[in-house]
């Protein structure tokens, strides 16, 4: 058993001993508040492959366009099998917000020469991934396969 100081004031053991306690409401709220937020982004994506195609900035490459349009498709599936409960929900949705969130630094920095500061919609997705990549392992074992 590993025994160390917390911050809180707790051990370690009991901030992972609440890992594997977590409520089952807490899994259901985080469950239900990423999938919406995930159908919300694949509800853009879809919005702009409808308006203006598989390329829809032509600012940016190709490979960025084709990226940030699949997610319409990504997006979707990982916010059903966040829904079902299925630990493949949380898998993907951590990969796609780790992987959006670069894409998305990437354009904003190399491309659009920007910054965090001047870009609410770049400061809304760190947030985001934040939650899913920072409650992922609390929920992730309460999932089932």
């Amino acid at each position: 058993m590993i025994i160390a100081a917390c911050p809180a004031g707790g051990t370690i053991h009991n901030v992972i001993g609440w890992m594997h306690h977590a409520p089952r409401w807490t899994v259901v709220s985080v469950c239900a508040i990423a999938a919406v937020l995930l159908f919300v982004g694949a509800s853009a994506h879809v919005t702009d492959l409808l308006s203006r195609g598989l390329y829809p900035y032509d600012w940016a490459p190709t490979w960025l366009n084709l990226y940030w349009s699949s997610l319409a498709l990504f997006d979707t599936l990982a916010a059903v099998l966040l829904i079902w409960g299925k630990r493949r929900g949380s898998d993907l949705a951590c990969t796609i917000m780790a992987t959006d969130l670069a894409a998305n630094w990437y354009a904003v920095y190399s491309i659009q020469h920007s910054s965090l500061a001047l870009q609410p919609g770049l400061q809304r997705l760190a947030v985001f991934a934040a939650l899913v990549l920072g409650t992922a392992p609390f929920i992730r074992r309460h999932l089932t396969n």
